[in-house]
Order: C-alpha cells, then structure tokens, then sequence
C-alpha cells in the first residue's frame, strides 16, 4: 500500500463514511490537532523514564486516537461501528490525578512553567490540550459530537498540570510561584 493517494492534491480529504472537506474543515482541524497532541505525548513519554508513567501515557494515546477516529466519522455517512470512549475512561484520568495530588503539597498559585525539560515538555503538552479542546468545542457548536470527547479533553488537561508537578517533585526541581506584580 502507498502512503500517497493524491485525492489530497486538491485541497480536500475524506472522512470516515466517504464525505470530503476541506482540509481546513474545523472537524479536520480538530483532529488534526489531536494528532499533534498525540505526538507531544510521545515525546513527554520518551523524556520521562518511569515505566508506570510511560504505560500510562500509552493508554492516553491510545483514547485519543479513538477520539480522533470519532471526529473524523462524518455522522452522516454509512453507519460505521467504531470504539467507544466511555466515563470509565474519565474515572481513571481523576484517580491518576487523585492519587498524584495526594503525595504533592497544596497549590496556592498559579506556577510558571519549567524548572527541567521535561516538565516544560508536559506544560506544552498540556496547552495543546486545551487548544484541543477549544477546537471540539467549536466544532461541536456546528455539528453533531459526543460530549464525552470534551469532557475527556479537560479532565486531560488537568492530568498533564498535575503530572508536571508531579515531575517537578521526581525531579526535585522547584515550583516557582506566580505572584503577580500589582
């Protein structure tokens, strides 16, 4: 199989189910961000050396490739059977949240970004996360998508945030406090 079809060459891709968009269609935008996302996550997965952490990181990827197959379904189509993203898949993001906060000390700020490359990493991973999520939601105010998709996105976002404090602990590197300067 050939990675190239050249049904693109024109400015336009097709959809689960045959439709074909623009490629700046904002359902292509948003999973084509996802996409990104995913990537990002593959990074952060190979600068953080904890197995636990790097098991886990895969089974992100994993939900948000089905997220992606779920936004590239163009709902109109031929009825295709596809995975289900579900609140199981939720509950685990708030008890991996749950049980890092636990051993982390109370936040009473905002905290800037950085301290090791590899919380800086998570950060960025984390802002292109929401950016995700800001995306679904656009495309959401516009055509028909499973809310569980942007409740999934934010409980996410949330991980990553406690995941680099988190590292910043593993990698005994100070949070540094935001205090704004009236």
């Amino acid at each position: 199989m050939k990675i190239y079809t050249k049904t693109g060459d024109s400015g336009s891709t097709s959809l689960i189910g045959g439709k074909r968009v623009s490629k700046f269609h904002v359902r292509i935008e948003a999973y084509g961000d996802m996409d990104e996302l995913i990537s990002y996550i593959g990074l952060l997965r190979d600068t953080y050396d904890v197995e636990y952490y790097q098991l886990l990181l895969i089974w992100i990827q994993d939900r948000l490739m089905l997220c992606s197959s779920l936004l590239a379904h163009d709902n109109e189509g031929e009825a295709i059977e596809l995975p289900v993203l579900s609140e199981k898949d939720i509950n685990r993001l708030e008890k991996e949240i749950d049980k890092m906060e636990s051993s982390l000390s109370p936040l009473r700020s905002f905290v800037l970004p950085g301290g090791h490359q590899t919380v800086s990493i998570c950060h960025i991973t984390r802002t292109v996360c929401r950016r995700v999520e800001r995306k679904v939601i656009k495309l959401k105010d516009q055509e028909k998508i499973d809310d569980i998709i942007i409740v999934f996105l934010n409980r996410l976002s949330d991980f990553f945030f406690v995941l680099s404090r988190q590292m910043s602990k593993d990698f005994q590197v100070d949070e540094i406090p935001w205090n704004p300067k009236l």
